[in-house]
C-alpha cells in the first residue's frame, strides 16, 4: 500500500526536522512485478528497497526516496519564498505504503503502515515472528550476476519458489521473507501474482531511515503498536474514510479559506486528497495476503503489546 500524505498537505502543518543516528547501509533494489486486479492479466512493476544495516532491514517502495533529494529542493524553495505551491503534480505516487522491518538476529518483523490522526500522521503497526518451512532443492541458477539455489515454501495461502545466494550472506529477503543460508535475489508465488527480481545492491554512507518528507510531516519513528486484528481494522477504518479523524476539526469558516500560493480552498484540498487516497486504494485488491483471519501461513508467533 501507499505512502499517502502528499506533499502540500504535509507543508500545510509544519516545516519540522528530526534527527537520527546515521550509518552505513546496504541497499539492494528489486524489482516487483505484481497483478493489482484479482480478475485481470495486466502486470504493473514498480521497484522496490531492501536496506540492510547493523541490526535491522527496512523493506518499502523506493518511489519515495528516489524522488527525495527533488522535492527537497522545491520545499526549501517554498519555505525560503514563504509560499506554499501544490507539488502533488511533481512527483510520482508510490504504489505501496507499507514499510516492513525485521530486527536481527531474530528476524521479528514489524509491518507498518501510516494513517491520519486528526490533521497529524501517524505510524500503526503489529509485531510477529514469522517461521517458514523452507525446502532447499539441489537446483541452482544463475539469477542475475550471481549463482542461485532453489528453495519453495508456502506463505499467505500460496506456494513460493525462491532462489537464494550465499554469496550475498544476508539471510533475508523482499517482504516478510527471510531465513535461507544466503540474500534472497528472487522469489514469486505459483500464481505470478507477486514475483521480486534482485536488479542491484549499492553502499549508501550517512544513510537515514526518514525520508526528507517524512522528517517535514513530523512522523518520526514511532509506531502505536497492536494485535494484527486490530491493526487491520483500523488501516480498514482509515481506506474507508481517510479524513474521518480531521473533519470533526474543521469548521465551514477554515473549510471555505484560500491558501496563498494555491489553487481552490481548504475544503476543495481536502477533497483532492481524499479521490486520492481512494483511488489508489481501490487500484489493488490482490494483496500479498488475505485478511489475517483467513492467513495460514506455518507458524506465526505474536510479539509485542496487545493492547
Amino acid at each position: 500500500m501507499k505512502k499517502l500524505f502528499s506533499v502540500f498537505l504535509f507543508a500545510l502543518f509544519a516545516f519540522v526536522g528530526a534527527q537520527e543516528s546515521k550509518e552505513t547501509a546496504n541497499r539492494f533494489f528489486y524489482e516487483l512485478t505484481f497483478k493489482p486486479k484479482k480478475d485481470s492479466a495486466k502486470l504493473e512493476k514498480v521497484m522496490m528497497s531492501l536496506d540492510i544495516v547493523k541490526d535491522r532491514s527496512i523493506y518499502r517502495d523506493f518511489t519515495a526516496i528516489g524522488q527525495d533529494s527533488i522535492l527537497k529542493v522545491q520545499f526549501e524553495a517554498m519555505k525560503k519564498a514563504g509560499v506554499l505551491k501544490d507539488l502533488s503534480k511533481s512527483f510520482k505516487m508510490p504504489k505501496f505504503s507499507e514499510k516492513i522491518v525485521k530486527t536481527y538476529p531474530d528476524m521479528k518483523i514489524q509491518y507498518i503502515e501510516r494513517i491520519a490522526n486528526g490533521f497529524s500522521p501517524m505510524n500503526i503497526g503489529y509485531n510477529e515472528t514469522l517461521k517458514l518451512d523452507w525446502k532447499i532443492s539441489d537446483e541452482k541458477a544463475k539469477i542475475g550476476a550471481y549463482n542461485a539455489q532453489k528453495a519453495t515454501t508456502e506463505f499467505a495461502g500460496k506456494k513460493w519458489t525462491a532462489w537464494f545466494s550465499s554469496e550475498l550472506p544476508f539471510q533475508d529477503g523482499p517482504y516478510k521473507f527471510s531465513g535461507l543460508p544466503g540474500l534472497i535475489v528472487k522469489i514469486e508465488d505459483e500464481g505470478k501474482n507477486y514475483s521480486w527480481v534482485l536488479q542491484g545492491n549499492k553502499k549508501v554512507p550517512n544513510w537515514e531511515e526518514l525520508t526528507y518528507m517524512e522528517k517535514l510531516s513530523n512522523v518520526g519513528l514511532k509506531v502505536t503498536e497492536m494485535p494484527r486484528e486490530k491493526f487491520e481494522k483500523t488501516f480498514n477504518d482509515f481506506k474507508k474514510d481517510p479524513f474521518a479523524t480531521a473533519r470533526p476539526l474543521m469548521t465551514q469558516e477554515i473549510m471555505s479559506k484560500t491558501i496563498p500560493g494555491m489553487d481552490g480552498t481548504i475544503g476543495d484540498m481536502m477533497k483532492k486528497q481524499e479521490k486520492m487516497y481512494k483511488d489508489f486504494f481501490n487500484a489493488n485488491d490482490n494483496p500479498i495476503e488475505p485478511p489475517y483471519e483467513k492467513l495460514k501461513v506455518g507458524k506465526v508467533e505474536k510479539v509485542g503489546k496487545e493492547n
